[in-house]
This record gives structure tokens, C-alpha cells and sequence, in this order.
């Protein structure tokens, strides 16, 4: 297990305003923030947001290129009304915040998602990908779910392995080299497990010099250097989606 006492610094110094392209709509008991793409399409994508909520512009501005891409991108508020992990919160109290949290916990908001965007946007494949707690929220979904066609797990904390690791479906993880939160001895780990019994394609792939949180922090104006591997995360994540959706 990595080490879960240290929060994440998904946004630290790195939160951007963003204004964002979509809307905010109301499925059940769940909130949720949905873009469509100019052109018509049956294929779907469910975007599960790191430990700072739904509503963080970061991971909205990452729905919004989903969209630009042709996917009806909708990022659900899997918290469910509970607050999202504020900076000014006490970190002494994160894992007690973390219990009511949990990233295996998430498969009835994710039946509600799946029955609207089939009922009611016209999804016939629907992925998922997921951000740091989101992103270990997908590996317990493609370990689980029968629904879904593929996923990207980004950063996210190694957790649902110890059990079983044969994954139902495509599944592409994203670590950094410099990660805090995820060592390198566990993802490797990780991969073992994948050759060992994993009947479906996967990829495992570390960018070099990055550090937690990358791929959906606009880090192109603070750290120059790290553009380039920004853009290739994100191009990488895109790619596999447009294979297997």
C-alpha cells in the first residue's frame, strides 16, 4: 500500500481557472457534470474525479478534451453530496475523511451512470477513467464490472490486486517515475501480477520525471519542461480509449 496518511497534491499550486464547456445535470440521487461532443455519438466515457470533487476545474477541463474527442464525457459526483477534500481541511484527519470514501464502493452510482447515458445520450460503449482516487476507483471497476469496455487508471493508488488481478476488460494504467504516494516497487509489482494472470490487453507505462497528479494539472506555465509529457499522457490516454471504444 502506498502511503494513504500523506494526501494527494493533485491541485497543489498547480489548480487552474478554467470555465468549462458543459453542464451540470441531476441523475437520481447523483450530481453530475456531462459535455457532449459537436457531432453526434454512441460512445461514452465516465471521468472519476481525485479526492478535490467533481467540481474541480481540472478534471472538468479533462471531460471537456474527452469531448473535443468525440466522447460524451460526464463526471459524476461519486462522493455523493459528501465534501470533497478541501486544502485547508487538517491533514491529521484525511484517513478518518478517507473511510466514508471509498473507491470500491462506487458500483450503484455507477449503474445509475451506465442507465442514463444508455437511456438517455445514446451510449452503446462506455470506458471510464479516473484520477488518483478516481484512478483506483477503476481498477476496482475493471476488475468488476461487466459493462464497461475499457479503462485508464491514472495514478492511482495500488489497491485492489492482493485478491485478484485478472481484469475484465482493457486497461491502461498511468504512474509517474517521481510519484510520492505510488512506488515504483508497487508497480511493478503490479505488473507481475498482470503477466502472471491477466487474459485481457493492459499497459503499464511510467513517464519519466513526472510526479503525482501530471496529466490533469496545467503545469505547461510553471514547469516548461514537463509539457511534453503532459501532452503524451494525454495523448496516450485518448489513443487507448480510441481503440477500445
Amino acid at each position: 500500500m502506498a502511503n494513504e496518511s500523506r494526501p494527494c497534491p493533485c491541485d497543489i499550486g498547480d489548480r487552474f481557472d478554467y470555465g468549462s464547456r458543459g453542464h451540470e445535470v441531476q441523475v437520481e440521487h447523483i450530481k453530475a457534470y456531462i459535455c457532449k461532443p459537436p457531432a453526434g455519438t454512441d460512445k461514452a466515457v465516465i471521468v472519476i474525479h481525485d479526492i478535490f470533487g467533481w467540481q474541480l476545474p481540472n478534471t472538468r477541463y479533462m471531460a471537456d478534451m474527452l469531448a473535443a474527442n468525440g466522447y460524451i464525457a460526464i463526471c459524476p459526483d461519486f462522493f455523493v453530496g459528501q465534501e470533497a477534500w478541501k486544502l485547508s481541511n487538517d491533514w491529521a484527519s484525511f484517513d478518518d475523511w478517507l473511510k466514508t470514501r471509498n473507491a470500491g464502493k462506487i458500483d450503484k452510482e455507477v449503474d445509475v451512470i451506465l442507465k442514463y447515458l444508455s437511456g438517455q445520450c445514446g451510449a452503446k460503449k462506455t470506458g471510464v477513467i479516473g484520477f488518483c482516487w478516481g484512478g483506483a476507483a477503476v481498477q476496482h471497476l475493471m476488475l468488476k464490472n461487466p459493462h464497461l469496455k475499457t479503462g485508464v487508471s491514472l495514478y492511482g493508488v495500488i489497491r485492489f490486486f492482493e485478491e485478484r488481478s485478472s481484469l475484465l476488460h482493457p486497461t491502461f494504467f498511468i504512474f509517474a517515475e517521481k510519484d510520492d504516494h505510488i512506488p515504483l516497487e508497487q508497480v511493478t509489482q503490479l505488473k507481475q501480477k498482470l503477466e502472471q494472470n491477466c487474459k485481457v490487453d493492459y499497459e503499464v507505462k511510467i513517464y519519466p520525471g513526472q510526479t503525482h497528479g501530471f496529466v490533469h494539472r496545467k503545469r505547461e506555465d510553471i514547469n516548461p519542461q514537463d509539457k511534453p509529457y503532459i501532452e503524451e499522457g494525454r495523448k496516450d490516454m485518448i489513443n487507448w480509449l480510441n481503440k477500445y471504444l
